[in-house]
């Protein structure tokens, strides 16, 4: 694994390395609606997962040295890149990180699960007392969502998420949230030891939208 902690211009630029890697379908379950309480002490009502046309997933053109099966994270695009096939990718709106928490580098999927659980680490209920402990796979206030892609050894997922309407923003700890219907399509296509490159290079510039 291979992280840089400040991203930079000409760093980033450096990332499009790209590697060869096959492709597989793996079906997936929708979630499970956990019967249990609410854990958080205020009362959720997020919008439903709905998309604008803004936001929705799309083919679109991509710079042929980027090999086929692997995926680019774009935090200046505010998308990840799926490379399908030579010179096309499905692109997926995402929320990035903070300011704060901003990291770009080189991994691997490391595991794939449906309906993750999720543990707040210790930095975050420093941040807010109030979280959990512990919120249950398939739990409607789930911060992970219907599934999960975890990266490496880090605490770094691309995931799903319980609030749709922050897909775009800069909101996330480190980790790559996406629409539960988006991260449901990317977890079908990718196996574990895929590559996913992580960068806050642009490539709008390389991209054109193909309906």
């Amino acid at each position: 694994m291979r992280i840089l902690s400040k991203p930079t211009i000409t760093g980033a630029r450096a990332l499009m390395s790209a590697a060869a890697i096959s492709f597989i379908v793996i079906s997936t379950a929708p979630p499970v609606a956990a019967q249990v309480g609410g854990l958080f002490p205020w009362e959720w009502k997020w919008p439903g997962d709905s998309q604008s046309t803004s936001q929705t997933r799309h083919l679109t053109a991509f710079p042929r040295t980027a090999r086929p099966g692997q995926i680019i994270v774009s935090f200046a695009d505010r998308k990840l890149y799926y490379v399908h096939r030579s010179g096309e990718a499905i692109a997926y709106p995402i929320a990035i990180p903070r300011p704060e928490d901003r990291w770009q580098g080189v991994l691997k999927v490391s595991n794939k699960k449906v309906n993750p659980p999720w543990t707040p680490t210790p930095s975050m209920r420093r941040e807010n007392p109030s979280l959990p402990a512990h919120v249950p796979g398939g739990h409607p206030q789930n911060p992970l969502g219907s599934h999960a892609l975890y990266l490496g050894s880090s605490l770094y997922r691309i995931h799903g998420t319980d609030a749709s309407w922050t897909i775009g923003q800069p909101v996330s700890k480190g980790c790559v949230r996406m629409h539960n219907a988006d991260v449901a399509d990317l977890f079908a296509r990718v196996p574990v030891g895929t590559k996913v490159t992580v960068t806050w290079q642009s490539f709008y510039s390389s991209c054109e939208i193909r309906h």
